[in-house]
């Protein structure tokens, strides 16, 4: 595993988070959530497009269609990169303070994305919400912080998922047919601030999650039953979350973040807010898309 480096040494992102490998353009898409963008690059660091959208972008998918399901601050729509026709297929009636955060394409092509507490300090108002291809929207659990770190193994049988406020990494059995998750448990808590708060994560094939320690600048490894393996440095304490790409996913992609830490976290870090890239010694879990 060689060590992160900025992908393109010229960006800066003031809220990077949810980078995502688009195979068929062999591209790397990363959205800015306050920003309100997603940003695509070349494999060799070059800014290659920039979309911009109407609020903040938590996260986004790929659809079979080409299209991007993309969760915007409170509803989310389908939207098409090539000509800039967006659709809305979801509208949760969402609290004032909350709006939506972490999201990913589970194996079953549904999306599943979580909403957080738009203020400090965090309280539990937030919720985790299933989008199915049929554009129903399901409330899955609620009183959560910051729902975060979506990933599910390479067979598709254990979802991750983290409250990133209340330090808590949970697994989930996932039934791949079906699309349903069941059995939650507490798996591992962060106690230790040397590892940071769990933020976006990825599973490589082996069904090891990968985690960004955010504020602590690591990466966290986890069995999948919630040991620690690693904890590596990260060349900045914002790292926000990591995804697997290139030909074989042996690439992983860590987006962070800048403005939220301040002027003297930025002046002592110049590179929060960069995209980094690594080379990883296994690859990672196959990301679906959803069935638009």
């Amino acid at each position: 595993m060689t060590e992160p480096r900025l992908l393109n040494p010229s960006v800066r992102l003031a809220l990077g988070e949810s980078p995502v490998w688009d195979s068929d353009n062999t591209r790397l898409l990363v959205a800015d959530i306050t920003g309100c963008a997603i940003h695509a690059f070349t494999p060799d660091g070059t800014h290659a497009g920039t979309w911009l959208f109407p609020s903040e972008v938590g996260s986004f998918g790929l659809c079979r269609s080409g299209r991007w399901i993309v969760a915007l601050r409170k509803h989310v729509v389908l939207f098409d990169p090539r000509t800039g026709a967006a659709e809305t297929i979801a509208s949760p009636a969402l609290s004032t303070p909350t709006r939506f955060n972490d999201g990913k394409v589970s194996p079953d092509g549904s999306f599943w994305v979580g909403t957080m507490d738009d203020r400090s300090p965090r309280t539990p108002i937030g919720a985790l919400f299933r989008i199915a291809p049929d554009r129903s929207c399901t409330p899955v659990i609620d009183g959560l912080m910051v729902s975060n770190g979506l990933a599910w193994s390479g067979d598709g049988r254990t979802m991750f998922h983290s409250d990133s406020a209340a330090g808590r990494l949970d697994a989930w059995d996932f039934d791949p047919a079906a699309g349903s998750a069941t059995n939650r448990q507490t798996i591992f808590e962060f106690t230790d601030p040397a590892l940071g708060r769990p933020d976006g994560a990825a599973c490589d094939e082996s069904g090891i999650y990968w985690s960004a320690g955010v504020r602590a600048g690591r990466i966290n490894r986890f069995s999948r039953e919630g040991r620690l393996l690693s904890s590596d440095p990260f060349p900045c304490p914002g790292v926000t979350m990591p995804c697997f790409g290139g030909p074989d996913l042996k690439t992983v992609y860590w987006t962070s973040l800048r403005h939220a830490l301040g002027a003297e976290a930025i002046a002592e870090h110049p590179t929060l807010g960069g995209v980094f890239v690594m080379e990883a010694p296994v690859a990672g879990a196959a990301i679906g898309k959803f069935k638009d």
